[in-house]
């Protein structure tokens, strides 16, 4: 058999560069790479080992035995070992068998840089090329930083691909191919303008979601090859769809194959359980402070934007991240040198890892899921923010699905519900989430929360989506919302795509559908959505009749909407509102039309303002406003 060959694909800059953090192109070194020596093709594999005695690859074609291809470490004490080994190709099966300096352990990993893994439950990497594909995405790659701009229309639909459509026969799930096929053409029918994959990063255990991640490198082999997944975003990015990543830098598990433990010492992991093991998740915290970690991380957000062309990442977790108090108890954390509950190291890793992207990728946005208040999450790092471009509005959707809950008949008592975000709404960059989290674990579907009768649960749901479309801020819609899915979510099975056989359903649709061509369409809804600029109560104090009145500003005054919202089954005809001009209005948009099951009864004609003082204005007009129903209306030229 033959022997491993050295040979090294670093430089001594690539070394410095790796041991000071600010590595952040890894992928192009580590792993397993495809290459012809002195005339023979095969395989060169390099694995970050610093503890080990001795490193070999076993595979299938070595009978996976020990010893048989052992590499090299390296003479300058990177920790790095490397070789060649002739006639391994593509599709060949391997992992490291490491033997630990640290009381012989012996582990035997995937390798954490693998482009391919096997399909769970076998666990081993595939030596994978997928350099011959050739994108079809020029047109979108050329514009797409007008189309991820902060200023431009950003309606998210978050997808589980193994549960947003399944194939009856075996229940089985769609291919990456199918998918861009079915979801490409829903999404884009649908007027969303960007896709958010929950992980698709290989990971073990179907009921994580993703969110245990083992391959970091890979797109999970369940829905197809590397290639394959290349395919979907193309296709996307063809029909002028984005598509964000969930991204995952918090924690992994602790798998055997996985990077816990990974040569015998808490290699990428914090040593300290207080800062490197995770209670509620039961999974393994990244040691933000080891440059070589640093370095595996933000190379792996680069990764995904380089090679996959991904418009955008999502952070999980991020307020785990930030506190090392995060879900322990008294005595369980240990304060940072200031004596703080901030994690400083991990603050670092967020603000590198930022700039890193932005500086690499300027027409991408990275996205915060964060729950806390900790000040300037989407601010720039030069003024002393984390440097994300958006941040997840917790508050809002927490308080406006407790608001939707109640009967509307004790709404009066809650108005400070909505009216409250609007006071912390431009300290961010707020993106509006209805994501998946709140549709599992009891919570029960978006439909299932609202009160009243059937008609009544479907108006609230259409006013929800109207409201929510119409505030300052940016959207994401999990999927599923968009046709008023009954039951929770289920990670197991299709969605009921069978209840848009029923009228209440497909307004439901249809309605999202038009809500996302208001969005893409009018500027005031999009050109200043982060600033306060874009925004100005009329109303917010007539608590009795549960009506909120606002205007969205664009650039242009001729483009600002004027808002409307009826948080009760009571209609409102003669309802008097002021404007800020005199003028005609017409109605663009109103939640209760026949097309969306509503009732169809309370439109407004052109509408002519009288000069009468209302509401602080010297003009105003009166209007009819539906039940459980948002209209808007914009000055006609």
């Amino acid at each position: 058999m033959e022997k491993v060959i050295a040979y090294s694909l670093f430089t001594e800059f690539d070394i410095g560069l790796f041991k000071a953090g600010k590595h952040y192109r890894l992928y192009e070194k580590f792993g397993s790479h495809i290459t012809t020596l002195n005339g023979v093709k095969g395989t060169y594999f390099a694995v970050w080992a610093p503890s080990a005695k001795a490193v070999s690859v076993i595979g299938d074609f070595n009978f996976w035995e020990d010893e048989q291809h052992q590499l090299t470490v390296r003479w300058d004490s990177s920790g790095i070992w490397e070789g060649f080994i002739p006639n391994v190709g593509k599709g060949s099966v391997y992992k490291y068998k490491i033997h630990s300096n640290n009381a012989d352990i012996i582990t035997e990993k995937a390798d954490p840089y693998a482009r391919r893994c096997e399909h769970p439950p076998k666990t081993a990497s595939i030596v994978w090329d997928d350099e011959n594909y050739t994108w079809d995405d020029a047109k979108w790659m050329k514009k797409r930083k007008a189309n991820n701009a902060l200023d431009a229309p950003f309606s998210v639909y978050e997808v589980h691909l193994g549960s947003w459509k399944r194939k009856l026969e075996h229940n089985r799930f769609l291919s990456y191919r199918e998918l861009a096929d079915e979801l490409v053409s829903y999404v884009k029918d649908m007027n969303f303008t960007h896709v958010e994959l929950m992980p698709v990063m290989e990971y073990p255990y179907d009921p994580s979601w993703g969110y245990q991640i083992t391959g970091y490198f890979a797109p999970t082999s369940r829905f197809g090859y590397p290639e394959e997944f290349k395919l979907l975003v193309d296709k996307l990015h063809q029909n002028d769809i984005g598509i964000i990543l969930d991204w995952v830098p918090s924690h992994f598990p602790e798998d055997a194959h996985g990077l816990g433990f990974f040569d015998g010492s808490h290699l990428y992991e914090h040593p300290d359980k207080r800062k490197g093991y995770h209670p509620d998740w039961k999974s393994l915290i990244f040691n933000y402070g080891r440059n070589e970690v640093k370095s595996f991380l933000i190379s792996n957000a680069i990764f995904w934007l380089d090679h996959y062309h991904a418009d955008g990442l999502r952070v999980d977790a991020v307020a785990s991240m930030l506190f090392l108090d995060y879900s322990r108890e008294e005595g369980e954390w240990e304060p940072n040198k200031f004596g703080g509950r901030e994690n400083l190291e991990a603050i670092d890793f967020m603000k590198e890892m930022n700039e890193a992207v932005y500086s690499l990728f300027p027409d991408v946005q990275t996205i915060a899921e964060e729950s806390t208040a900790y000040p300037m999450v989407s601010k720039p790092t030069f003024l002393g923010g984390l440097g994300f471009g958006m941040k997840w509005m917790m508050g809002w959707m927490h308080d406006t699905l407790q608001y939707f809950a109640k009967e509307p008949i004790y709404r009066k008592h809650h108005q400070n519900d909505l009216t409250f975000s609007m006071t912390y709404a431009f300290s961010e960059n707020f993106m509006l989430p209805l994501s998946h989290d709140e549709v599992v674990y009891g919570k029960r579907s978006l439909l299932g929360r609202m009160p009243g009768d059937e008609w009544q649960r479907f108006a609230n749901l259409r006013l929800l989506y109207s409201y929510m479309f119409t505030h300052p801020g940016t959207n994401l819609l999990f999927q599923g919302a968009e046709f008023g899915q009954s039951e929770e979510w289920n990670f197991q099975q299709s969605l009921d795509w069978h209840l848009l056989q029923y009228d209440v359903h497909k307004g439901v649709q249809t309605l999202i559908k038009d809500l996302n061509t208001l969005y893409k369409s009018e500027p005031a809804l999009y050109q200043k959505q982060f600033s306060n600029d874009g925004f100005e109560w009329i109303d917010y104090n007539d608590s009795e009749n549960s009506v909120l009145v606002y205007i969205r500003k664009g650039k242009l005054v001729k483009d600002n909407i004027i808002v409307v919202c009826n948080m009760t089954p009571i209609p409102r005809e003669d309802y008097r509102i002021g404007l800020p001009k005199q003028g005609t209005l017409k109605e663009i948009f109103n939640s209760d039309l026949k097309s969306y099951n509503g009732t169809g009864e309370y439109q407004n004609k052109t509408l002519k303002s009288e000069k009468k003082d209302w509401q602080y204005r010297k003009h105003s007009v009166e209007i009819t406003i539906p039940p459980l129903g948002m209209v808007a209306f914009k000055y006609s030229k």
